[in-house]
């Protein structure tokens, strides 16, 4: 796959996999195109040249919302919360193509992985901390069921507690059957928690290889793992 802004490249001849019931994460410093990769996927940016496929479908030309109507769920880094409407209205836009029979079951299904956003359903979007706009944005991406969760820095600016909190909500995720991409600053806690991880340097896959390879890889541990 390659991509990019205007007339700027940012994707070489990107290639990844993620099959399904897997936790894949995408690594690399900042910059090198791994949000890039992910707009592009969802129909955010153009595929200048190779394919997207989903379940089977070829995705390249089709709408962001029809790539989510396939069950393809985009959680972006900077959460795109809706600051003056209320946690539950916010809950509610994620489900906006469900039945309302549907989307009251999935609501239940999202307070159950957070009863935080139970108790504060009333609550504006605006008004919550940082930790709680996070589990907001990642209930959210879930409240369509979806099959497959892309996911973009979900810890960014979170207390470690919180950091411990959404992992495990994705633990939780996966074992219902979800697929998970995930995109991660915090390369050491991804690569114990994820199964295989892809290493995406200057906008090409530098590195691909099951987690616990790569976590004794001499390049992983001297570029990322500070070891």
């Amino acid at each position: 796959m390659q991509s990019g802004y205007g007339d700027l490249q940012i994707l070489w001849n990107v290639n990844l996999e993620v099959k399904t019931g897997e936790i894949v994460a995408l690594l690399g410093p900042n910059g090198a195109g791994k949000t890039t990769t992910m707009k592009a996927i969802m129909g955010l940016l153009p595929i200048w040249n190779g394919e997207a496929i989903f379940d089977d479908n070829v995705i390249n030309n089709l709408s962001t919302y029809e790539i989510t109507r396939l069950g393809l769920s985009y959680i972006p880094e900077d959460r795109r919360l809706f600051s003056g409407m209320t946690v539950l209205d916010n809950l509610r836009m994620g489900g906006y193509s469900l039945g309302k029979k549907d989307l009251e079951n999935n609501l239940e299904k999202v307070f159950e992985l957070f009863p935080r956003l139970k108790e504060r359903k009333k609550q504006y979007a605006g008004t919550m901390s940082g930790g709680e706009r996070q589990m907001l944005a990642v209930g959210r991406g879930l409240v369509s069921s979806p099959k497959m969760v892309i996911i973009d820095e979900p810890t960014l600016g979170l207390a470690p507690k919180l950091v411990e909190d959404v992992f495990d909500v994705l633990g939780r995720l996966q074992k219902t059957g979800c697929t998970i991409l995930i995109i991660e600053q915090n390369v050491n806690l991804t690569l114990d928690f994820a199964n295989r991880a892809y290493v995406l340097e200057n906008g090409k896959i530098n590195m691909e290889g099951r987690c616990e390879s790569l976590l004794s890889n001499d390049y992983i541990k001297d570029a990322y793992l500070g070891a």
